[in-house]
């Protein structure tokens, strides 16, 4: 499962709202090749679901995975922070081994 804090809910649905997307839009995570540690995450709004896509839905926020990025991102928080060392989205995933200074890519 892919959960989301209260912090991230609260900017996809407003991102969701200034972006005028329906209620079938859902947040598609993904990983990619790339980054400097090797894998990249990726996140974006979809509303298409394919047949091999896992769905979850947390806090009212439905996120979409396709089977490939879901082995790398089984268990993992999705977060938000908009402190003075960063602002965005970024990803507790407790299956990195590694993951860069910028928190957008990592190693398994």
């Amino acid at each position: 499962m892919i959960t989301v804090s209260d912090k991230a809910k609260e900017k996809v649905e407003k991102l969701m709202h200034d972006a005028e997307l329906d209620s079938t839009y859902r947040l598609r995570a993904s990983v990619a090749g790339g980054g400097c540690s090797g894998l990249s995450y990726k996140l974006d709004f979809d509303n298409e679901v394919k047949p091999m896509d896992q769905e979850f839905e947390d806090k009212g926020v439905r996120v979409v995975v396709d089977m490939k990025s879901f082995l790398y991102l089984a268990g993992t928080e999705l977060d938000f922070s908009d402190g003075l060392n960063g602002k965005g989205f970024f990803f507790d995933n407790p299956n990195a081994s590694r993951t860069c200074g910028c928190g957008e890519s990592f190693s398994v």
